[in-house]
């Protein structure tokens, strides 16, 4: 089983290569057309904004094959903060679409609070909205690392989790084979290695 983490210039790579390493996980970083043809899962990473983010995919020539390991060969997907925006159909942040494999749509927080800062950076729990494979081994007081200023809008159905920060915003996402997490796993400790580890074992 090929693991491969998508470079495509705007992610933590090194942190999630390194996570899996400790967890004992063999898994590649890619950047080329090529090597993305050959993977049997796959971690789509990304900080920044969506329209840098975008353009970086379709500069790099991986919005066509990633299209075709998804929704043709139902390749399972991971995408993390910004690859979990970019999975959907885009962002108020910019004018490029996403892939749109889960349908959704990414918005900036808006509080009446002013006490609350934007981004939304560090730790916070998860509440989980329903049941699923991702969250396997994890307690109701998991705790995830956090820095977005937008989060995603989409359907109940695909709403894995929720998070409070103002309001309840949803911080877990997912769809057959795709699945969305706001916050870093890699970045998280035990609660991010358990999370990865499950993607690689139950997916």
């Amino acid at each position: 089983m090929k693991i491969g983490i998508i470079d495509f210039g705007v992610g933590n790579i090194n942190s999630i290569f390194s996570m899996y390493r400790y967890l004992g996980i063999k898994t590649v970083v890619v950047d080329s057309y090529n090597e993305i043809s050959n993977l049997d899962k796959i971690i789509l990473p990304g900080v920044g904004s969506f329209d840098y983010g975008m353009a970086s995919i379709h500069k790099k020539g991986f919005f066509d094959i990633l299209n075709k390991k998804v929704l043709i060969e139902q390749k399972p997907i991971l995408g993390i903060c910004l690859g979990m925006q970019i999975i959907t159909n885009g962002s108020e942040e910019g004018n490029e679409g996403g892939f749109g494999w889960i349908e959704g749509f990414s918005k900036k927080f808006k509080f009446d609070n002013p006490g609350l800062k934007i981004p939304h950076m560090g730790w916070n729990n998860i509440n989980k909205d329903k049941d699923h494979y991702i969250l396997s081994n994890l307690n109701t007081n998991s705790r995830f690392y956090f820095s977005h200023g937008y989060h995603v809008e989409c359907k109940n159905d695909n709403v894995i989790a929720k998070t409070d920060y103002g309001y309840s915003f949803v911080s877990i996402i997912a769809k057959e084979n795709v699945i969305g997490v706001q916050f870093h796993p890699e970045k998280s400790h035990k609660f991010g290695m358990q999370l990865l580890k499950s993607f690689v074992k139950y997916s």
